[in-house]
């Protein structure tokens, strides 16, 4: 299991659009994603269990991930976070 620390860096934070890109990235990798934010924990693959995080700007979540394409699904998660979900 890999566990990363993201921050939404984008302003106007996780609303449908980078759900649903957060979500169509997670369903690509068959590894089980999480993302956890205070004491809610949802399924990556699911748009509007990301959406009912309400994790606006600068809101810090856990991402955890565990299977057998672990590594790759980490870093195409982050790497949306890190582009803003490419909105900035």
């Amino acid at each position: 299991m890999i566990e990363k620390i993201l921050t939404v860096r984008n302003r106007a934070g996780i609303h449908a659009r980078p759900a649903a890109l957060i979500a169509q990235t997670a369903n690509k990798f068959a590894s089980e994603i999480n993302l956890e934010r205070d004491d809610a924990t949802v399924n990556a693959k699911s748009i509007m269990g990301v959406i009912t995080m309400a994790a606006g700007y600068n809101a810090t979540l856990t991402l955890k991930v565990d299977g057998t394409d672990e590594k790759d699904a980490v870093d195409a998660i982050v790497k949306l976070f890190e582009s803003k979900f490419e909105e900035d």
